[in-house]
Parts: C-alpha cells; sequence; structure tokens
C-alpha cells in the first residue's frame, strides 16, 4: 500500500500538476476571502473565518476531482492495472494506497490555509480573538469532508477510462451529497418536519455540526463510515475488472 502511496505522490508533483492544483486552490481562496466583497473577511468587522469554511468546500469539489482524475482511469486506458495486480498487491492496498495519495496531496493544499487564521488573530482587536475551539472542529471538519470527498471521486474514476469524464462526474457527485439533500430539504412539501430528516444524509448538516466545535460521535461515524463505503466500492471494482 505505502509502495503505491509513495509512488502516486512523487507523480503528483514529478510535474507541475501537483504545485499548479495546490497554488490554484490557494489563490481562488485567496480572491474570495481578501479581494472580492462577497466574501471578504476584512469586512466582516470582526475575527472570523466562517466564510472560510463556507467557501472551502465548494472550491475542494473542484481541487479533488482534479487531484484524482487520473489515478483509476489512466491505469484502465494505458493498461498498467494488468501489470499492477500481476506484483504481490491486492486490490486493497492499490485502492488504500492511491487514496492515501490523493489525501496527502489535498491536506498539503489545506496546511498552508493555517496562514488566514493566523492573519485574522493579528488584525484581531484585544477581546475579539476568534473562537479557539470552533477553528479547531472546523479544521476537523474539513479533514473529514476532503477524505470523503476524495473516496467518492476514487470511487467514480474506477467505472471510466476517460480522465476528463471522471472530473465531471466526481464533481457532480461530491456537490450532490453534499448540497443536494439540503435543497431536497428546502421544498416546501418537506417544510412540517421532514426537511430535518433529508438533511442527514447529506455531507453538508455534518460538516456544520462539526464545525461548532462540538465533536459529535455521530457526525465522525458518519463520515468514517461514508468513506469505508466508496472505498469498498472501488475495491470490489478493481477485483471485478481483474
Amino acid at each position: 500500500m505505502w509502495a503505491i502511496c509513495k509512488k502516486e505522490f512523487r507523480q503528483y508533483f514529478s510535474n507541475l500538476t501537483g504545485y499548479i492544483t495546490i497554488i490554484l486552490f490557494l489563490l481562488l481562496n485567496g480572491l474570495f476571502l481578501f479581494v472580492f466583497s462577497s466574501f471578504n473577511i476584512l469586512d466582516f468587522g470582526y475575527a472570523s473565518l466562517d466564510n472560510f469554511f463556507t467557501l472551502a468546500p465548494f472550491v475542494l469539489l473542484l481541487l479533488i476531482p482534479a487531484v484524482t482524475m487520473r489515478l483509476l482511469p489512466d491505469e484502465w486506458k494505458s493498461g498498467t492495472m494488468e501489470l499492477l495486480q500481476t506484483k504481490p498487491l491486492t486490490a486493497s492496498q492499490i485502492v488504500n494506497g492511491k487514496y492515501a495519495a490523493a489525501l496527502l496531496v489535498v491536506l498539503m493544499a489545506l496546511i498552508p490555509t493555517f496562514v488566514y487564521v493566523f492573519s485574522i488573530s493579528s488584525l484581531a482587536e484585544e477581546g475579539t480573538m476568534p473562537d479557539t475551539g470552533g477553528l479547531t472542529g472546523s479544521y476537523i471538519g474539513l479533514l473529514f469532508l476532503s477524505a470523503g470527498f476524495t473516496s467518492i471521486s476514487i470511487c467514480t474514476g474506477s467505472f471510466t477510462s476517460n480522465s476528463v469524464v471522471a472530473f465531471l462526474l466526481s464533481a457532480f457527485f461530491c456537490f450532490a451529497l453534499y448540497s443536494g439533500f439540503d435543497a431536497l430539504s428546502s421544498l416546501k412539501v418537506f417544510e412540517s418536519g421532514a426537511d430535518y430528516y433529508l438533511q442527514q444524509p447529506g455531507m453538508s448538516s455534518h460538516y456544520r455540526s462539526l464545525s461548532r466545535g462540538v465533536i459529535d460521535v455521530r457526525d465522525v461515524i458518519y463520515f468514517l463510515s461514508l468513506i469505508f463505503f466508496f472505498l469498498f466500492l472501488t475495491i470490489q471494482r478493481v477485483k471485478k475488472k481483474k
């Protein structure tokens, strides 16, 4: 597994693809948070990164499919998956290795965003410091959300040999699982109380729950179950192709 992970991780940064992906993620967040007025955190009047944690999932909807789009489709297209399967590697080791490599790249994109925390803290007036518990919970939620998006994108890519199709399908399914249930629950027909239950299968409600700073076991179990489910589907797909 770790051999696959190291191989894929090195491949990301053997050319400009990995660097450009991370730079674009940080550039988009920076423009929205410090330049564009709709999300500009400097216009808030108090120290808060709520806008970042609201915006980041939608930027990740593009970043993560871009990171994973070639992992399995290129293996199918070039025929190298058959070569991998001749080695003493199980399907789960191949999938988990690729998943770990992709998640490491995403984490490398998230780490520089800690600069926002220090920036807000240094600009804040005394007595208006950011809520440490809320920030910690929000970053934990963002970590789980990234892991969930990565598992969905890996799974989607296992069903096609076209990397562009993999990117588009991954972005669609990540968006659907993140915002689709919220959109459905907002319909007037579900206003009588069913809206709460419709939101629960979606990733957004659990992400918001973690962002409050209280780590609920139910939210953690939800994300771990979702990650396990999509990785399990991917492993079964790889075994079937074998």
